[in-house]
């Protein structure tokens, strides 16, 4: 199973940037006196695990204060593709944030299917932030092995 995301290269060379000048205790951009950084939330995708056995394909995501409404599974066209949104806590009179590390936002993965899986057989369950996805085998749709004589 092939995962397919976008990638950004100039978005990971800006985060690179700006935490080499943090760790420096500098920012590379020069700032006005007086002036903060801004607080930046990354774009994110979830970690993902998938396992098999003679049964199923099994899909493991973290999804560490997503609400279960908020996540969405979906197949098409040979790919399971799984899309959600981490919300941000609204920000609280008095309260204000020194770091913000963890990436909120809109999220998605998608995941090719093998050939015996059966795309009408999958469910899915969600318990303490992991998303599991099974995703069933089906006997008939697996490739037969088939010695080719060579002449």
């Amino acid at each position: 199973m092939n995962a397919l995301a976008h990638w950004n290269q100039y978005r990971e060379l800006e985060a690179l940037h700006q935490s080499l000048g943090s760790l420096f205790s500098r920012s590379p951009v020069p700032r006005p006196e007086g002036q903060e950084e801004p607080m930046r939330v990354a774009d994110w995708a979830p970690v993902v695990d998938i396992s098999e056995d003679n049964q199923e394909y099994l899909i493991k995501a973290e999804l560490p204060e997503v609400k279960k409404e908020d996540v969405k599974i979906t197949m098409a066209d040979g790919m399971l593709t799984i899309t959600g949104d981490r919300k941000f806590e609204k920000e609280e009179n008095g309260k204000k944030y020194h770091r913000v590390e963890r990436a909120y936002g809109s999220f998605g993965r998608s995941f090719s299917l093998p050939d015996d899986a059966s795309p009408g057989k999958v469910t899915a369950d969600f318990k303490d932030g992991v998303l599991k996805v099974h995703l069933a085998k089906d006997e008939k749709a697996r490739s037969q092995r088939v010695e080719v004589s060579v002449s």
